[in-house]
């Protein structure tokens, strides 16, 4: 049987890391071995941070609901207290969204909210 050769599979494979690598520093975008340790590294850097992005976004939607809230005279936990006593279910990101374009309505609800913490 004849001897196989492997160098297009073998040059294929490393052109895919190294195409990959484009815009490292020093070696990691041209030596293969630094390439394909670097490239393994950045997308396990990408896998996680995709979710963490969404913790991320979480918090700045508290953030700013937080900020509304106090200028209506609320903490961020009592308002959510008295929505959820209100039996008003709307999530963070929509609340985050309507603090920042429509404070009217914002205000309401947190009127809504208070009352439902008097009582």
């Amino acid at each position: 049987m004849p001897r196989t050769k492997g160098g297009v599979v073998s040059r294929r494979r490393r052109k895919r890391v190294l195409v990959l690598a484009k815009g490292y520093f020093g070696s990691k975008h041209t030596l293969f071995r630094t390439a394909k340790a670097q490239v393994m590294k950045s997308l396990t850097y990408a896998y996680t941070d995709r979710r963490d992005r969404k913790g991320n976004f979480r918090k700045l939607w508290i953030t700013r609901i937080n900020a509304a809230a106090r200028m209506n005279g609320l903490s961020y936990s009592k308002l959510m207290f008295g929505l959820k006593n209100a039996n008003i279910d709307v999530n963070r990101k929509m609340l985050s969204e309507l603090a920042i374009h429509d404070a009217a309505s914002f205000t309401v609800l947190c009127e809504t909210a208070k009352t439902k913490l008097a009582k």
